[in-house]
């Protein structure tokens, strides 16, 4: 069965960023999930482009990693790679209406 960029999003919503409180997914720091063909055993390889809120930000290791896990978390996932971009740079426009309204910015 096919894995759905949906649910690999909704799988990397569990990362959440230790200084705002809010999920990755949510601050809109992932640009782009692109799930590869299915292999021989139904498993697919998903490769993820995400940014950080600021080039120098503290918790880019652990987002990364946390991203990383969320989605090998996935049974039909067999392999994840994270690659961060800063093009385009990120704002707080990216953000859902949920997390902007968690974060009082308006």
């Amino acid at each position: 069965m096919a894995l759905a960029e949906d649910k690999v999003r909704e799988s990397l919503k569990q990362v959440i960023d230790p200084e705002l409180f809010v999920n990755i997914v949510d601050l809109g720091l992932i640009y782009v999930v692109e799930v590869g063909d299915e292999n021989e055993e139904g498993l697919h390889d998903v490769n993820v482009e995400m940014t950080m809120t600021s080039p120098m930000c503290p918790a880019g290791p652990q987002l990364v990693s946390g991203a990383k896990n969320a989605v090998e978390g996935l049974e039909e996932v067999a392999s994840c790679e994270v690659k961060v971009v800063m093009e385009p740079a990120w704002t707080p426009e990216k953000m859902t209406d949920e997390a902007r309204d968690h974060l009082g910015i308006f």
